[in-house]
């Protein structure tokens, strides 16, 4: 990092497509399955995912509506295009995938012991708290978890960036960094002055950026 460069004091953390498989991969291959074009089911299930809309899943991770009703809109979408879109088969999917990552555990770990502050920032829908808390042992890794449907709103909206490092302390945007699976949410972040690293299928480059990002003595 150049001389001017503040140092980080703060990583924080999505938790789908970083610590689990991505629901977005699975949504494509639920639309392999039905035969649809590409992208098509994930627009359906998730929306215009780069922006904070009234579409059904928004308002969910919102805390807006709950998830039957979300549920209902989004098969109802699906079947004006002839596709069997219920959320619940896509997460079935997911259900099938590798469970939680432990290079990314095992490194959120190691940021605690050296002294990083860390945090979870998850769009998610309240009914699926109780599952993907059972996943990581997120009270041990994270100090502050920011979950969208219990704040109100969602990445990328700037407002749950900020809330998050408020409830670290204040801390500034420029010392903190933030990892995702989803480009908008990264850019949002980086928008706001902090460093972004985006988190492919593969970790061996997220955590590889990681590392390059934290390499500065402290």
């Amino acid at each position: 990092m150049g001389a001017n460069t503040p140092e980080i004091h703060a990583v924080l953390f999505d938790f789908g497509g970083v610590f689990t498989a991505s629901p977005f991969d699975a949504a494509e291959a639920l639309g392999a399955e039905l035969g649809a074009a590409p992208g098509r089911v994930l627009a359906i299930v998730f929306g215009p995912y780069h922006e904070d809309t009234n579409h059904p899943w928004h308002r969910l991770e919102r805390g807006e509506i709950p998830l039957a009703e979300a549920r209902d809109e989004i098969i109802a979408l699906g079947r004006a295009e002839g596709l069997d879109t219920d959320p619940l088969r896509l997460f079935a999917l997911l259900g099938r995938g590798e469970g939680a990552r432990a290079p990314m555990v095992e490194r959120a770990r190691r940021l605690l012991v050296r002294g990083y502050r860390t945090g979870l920032v998850t769009n998610n829908a309240r009914e699926f708290r109780d599952a993907w808390r059972k996943l990581v042992p997120a009270d041990e890794l994270f100090e502050v978890i920011v979950d969208s449907s219990e704040v109100g709103v969602r990445k990328p909206d700037p407002r749950i960036y900020e809330l998050a490092l408020a409830r670290l302390g204040g801390v500034p945007p420029e010392q903190a960094l933030f990892l995702d699976d989803f480009p908008s949410n990264v850019a949002a972040a980086e928008k706001l002055g902090m460093r972004g690293v985006l988190v492919r299928p593969d970790l061996t480059s997220a955590l590889a950026a990681l590392d390059t990002l934290l390499a500065e003595p402290r």
